[in-house]
């Protein structure tokens, strides 16, 4: 009986990393992270990983607990991977290419007033204080 369960949970995590993930991670590569969509992603992920187990809130099981069981890896971290990877790619690409033009542009003028948005390079840590380098960053 076990072990048709776990042939179930199986089949049920493949669809998951087959069409859920993919749903979430489609077109991620230009995202801008921003917390509050990083704890959604993670929600909607916990949520589909807890009703694949059988397991409700009411259960309390930590979400490293409902990981481990699935061997699902946190989706926040696969997207950043992701757009490092991404990034890599753009960096090798010729220099006539519209996403490297892209990545090097530098806008004249001046940003609006207030606190700055928080730009994709912003989020990648790709300037250096002050020089406005791109460096390719420390990938996994």
């Amino acid at each position: 009986m076990t072990q048709e369960l776990e042939t179930y949970t199986g089949a049920k995590l493949r669809i998951h990393n087959i069409t859920a993930k993919a749903a979430l991670k489609f077109e991620s590569k230009a995202w801008v992270l921003k917390k509050r969509v990083e704890q959604r992603l993670e929600a909607t992920q916990m949520e589909f990983l807890r009703h694949l187990l059988g397991i409700t809130k009411l259960d309390k099981e930590k979400d490293q607990c409902i990981r481990q069981k699935t061997g699902a890896q946190n989706i926040v971290k696969e997207i950043k991977q992701y757009q490092e990877k991404w990034l890599q790619h753009v960096q090798r690409m010729d220099t006539n290419r519209l996403p490297k033009q892209a990545l090097k542009y530098k806008p004249k003028g001046r940003r609006n007033i207030g606190r700055p948005r928080k730009r994709w390079r912003d989020q990648l840590h790709l300037e250096d204080q002050g020089t406005g380098n791109t460096p390719v960053p420390s990938g996994t």
